[in-house]
């Protein structure tokens, strides 16, 4: 799930100034950690107390802990501690960029299925909200267990719908901002199938534009799974946006994992 966070600080900075190259510095002044990574703390913590504590109230801590993070209107109603918190029947693509933990840390793929859509239904309870969610733990768990490019793509194209015969270089010139779950999926496991390692993943996530910040998240939370880790150097440097509580929680997954 590392890799998720090192997305999200990757892009934050292209969200609303997309940059449609890879030719891009990776960590600049102007990188934070945004919702995407808040969120994966918080599906995080549910995980890691074996899914047995309420994550409505996990996940709302979280949020008022951090509530300049970018989150959306919506959610940020949800998160107010004065109205009774209940599902909204979301699409967006918050369930798909928080649920890396559950690929990490769940032992198959029937479990994987229903924890991911668990995670995903406190707020996103539309059917591609939780499909997105169960798409992109799919395929960490399976890059976990050690199946191919061509079986992951196979399975999320079987199950959910997903068209993934487009390339990198197709999509980028037409693509636009998209928050949905559909319009931003398969886009960023795109980019994961297309990369030839890590580094080049988040990349070609940044590259395609819209959601920069969620689609590189996504990516790399699949891509850290594959490529077997985050590479030292990009690590050390996304550690120092972080705070130390963030930071015990990742320790703990990688512990557990």
């Amino acid at each position: 799930m590392f890799g998720a966070i090192t997305g999200d600080i990757i892009g934050s900075r292209f969200e609303f100034n997309n940059y449609k190259g890879v030719d891009f510095e990776l960590f600049t002044s102007e990188c934070c950690f945004t919702d995407d990574t808040v969120c994966t703390i918080a599906i995080a913590e549910w995980a890691l107390n074996n899914y047995q504590d309420d994550l409505v109230a996990i996940v709302r801590k979280w949020g008022n802990k951090y509530p300049y993070a970018g989150y959306g209107g919506t959610f940020v109603r949800w998160l107010n501690p004065n109205v009774i918190p209940v599902p909204y029947n979301s699409w967006g693509n918050g369930s798909a960029m928080r649920v890396s933990s559950v690929g990490w840390l769940c032992n198959d793929i029937d479990t994987v299925l229903e924890r991911a859509k668990q995670s995903a239904e406190i707020t996103h309870n539309h059917p591609e909200g939780i499909k997105g969610a169960q798409a992109v733990a799919s395929a960490i768990y399976f890059a976990r267990a050690g199946k191919d490019k061509a079986f992951i793509k196979d399975f999320i194209e079987q199950l959910f719908a997903y068209n993934l015969n487009q390339t990198c270089d197709e999509i980028r010139p037409v693509y636009e901002f998209d928050v949905s779950c559909q319009g931003s999926v398969p886009q960023a496991i795109i980019a994961f199938l297309e990369s030839r390692d890590f580094e080049d993943s988040i990349r070609l996530a940044v590259s395609l534009g819209g959601d920069s910040d969620t689609i590189a998240a996504i990516t790399g939370s699949i891509a850290e799974t594959f490529y077997q880790g985050v590479p030292e150097e990009i690590k050390a440097k996304a550690v120092t946006y972080l705070p130390q509580e963030f930071l015990d929680i990742l320790r703990q997954v990688e512990e557990r994992k």
